[in-house]
């Protein structure tokens, strides 16, 4: 499908990332520190989500402007209750590639009715296979075991998996070679992203950034990798594959080597709020024209008047000035 729309770098629309939900059963530090969110966090009430049917009203304006690739979010997005019916309904009505995000809590009692919904492929969040280091990240006690279960009940029901673990120095990068031989050779991609500023309450420091080209000289060292074409334009990882075979590992730079020049996603809160960037401070309510009667025509009309204008790159102008800026949380909208 050709492009419809494109913004002000002449960056296509192709990526929509649907938030289903704010809620998490994690408290990641680096996403919804415990003490934040536990004291002064007021997670939205029911009817100010988004129904199954908005979100797909939603994602056939957005197929309309060319978007191809449509992921699902949270917060935790298992915790959604019957968030399978919204993969068969999005995959009906949009024939788009259907992906979700978890941290695979719940993902043994759910991977099934997930593919069988129509569901392309899952990504787990996994951050350490280190019990006690994993357990302080997610700060909930969650164990790896789970994890690990989660990931493999979705293989078998034929789903394929990415690990995806952010590394943050001095807390799991001291795993990040026993993650890649745990990974390398069954056909799970795993992949490694810098520890980002999202949002304003995880205390991100610059000197908490492991920059992907030190990991990749780590794992090089003791598993052999070189370079591998992306698998499409726009693609946020670097692909590398290990020279004997044993699948490829990837590295999410968006710190030390910005990718907003191909960036092509936008993405939709829980409660319908349209966001053109990661960083971004303030969004576009399409909840208040779903529920005044606005159908996919006026959607097109809104989402691409939106996107034409959209001239966000904040990681390729990141400085000291730029970090303290208001963000809206990671959990808020999704990764």
């Amino acid at each position: 499908m050709e492009p419809a729309v494109f913004d002000t770098r002449r960056r296509p629309l192709r990526d929509l990332r649907l938030s289903v939900t704010d809620r998490c059963n994690f408290r990641c530090r680096y996403c919804m520190p415990a003490e934040i969110f536990n004291r002064e966090y007021v997670f939205l009430r029911r009817d100010m989500l988004l129904s199954f049917e908005e979100l797909t009203t939603l994602a056939k304006a957005f197929r309309r402007l060319g978007v191809e690739k449509i992921r699902i979010t949270g917060g935790e997005p298992l915790l959604r209750k019957g968030v399978e019916d919204l993969v068969a309904m999005l995959v009906e009505a949009t024939g788009c590639e259907i992906t979700l995000t978890t941290n695979g809590s719940l993902l043994v009692r759910k991977a099934g009715a997930l593919a069988s919904a129509g569901l392309s492929r899952i990504t787990v969040s996994l951050d350490s296979l280190d019990d006690a280091v994993f357990q302080e990240m997610n700060d909930v006690g969650f164990p790896v075991e789970s994890v690990l279960e989660g990931i493999e009940a979705a293989s078998a029901a034929g789903l394929p998996v990415k690990v995806n673990a952010v590394v943050k120095r001095g807390v799991n990068d001291g795993g990040a070679i026993d993650m890649a031989r745990y990974f390398r050779g069954t056909g799970h991609i795993l992949r490694f992203i810098e520890y980002m500023d999202v949002g304003v309450t995880n205390g991100w420091r610059m000197d908490d950034v492991v920059p992907a080209a030190e990991l990749i000289e780590a794992i090089d060292a003791r598993f052999p990798i070189r370079p591998a074409a992306p698998n499409y334009r726009g693609e946020v990882a670097k692909r590398w594959q290990y020279e004997d075979g044993q699948g490829e590992v990837g590295f999410i730079a968006s710190v030390t080597r910005p990718f907003c020049g191909t960036c092509t996603r936008a993405r939709v809160s829980a409660e319908g709020t349209l966001y053109t960037c990661l960083f971004a401070a303030a969004g576009t309510d399409l909840r208040g024209l779903l529920r005044s009667g606005a159908e996919v025509d006026e959607l097109v009309r809104v989402v691409g008047g939106v996107w034409e204008v959209r001239e966000d790159r904040y990681s390729e102008i990141r400085s000291e000035a730029t970090v303290d800026l208001p963000k809206v949380e990671m959990s808020y909208i999704g990764g």
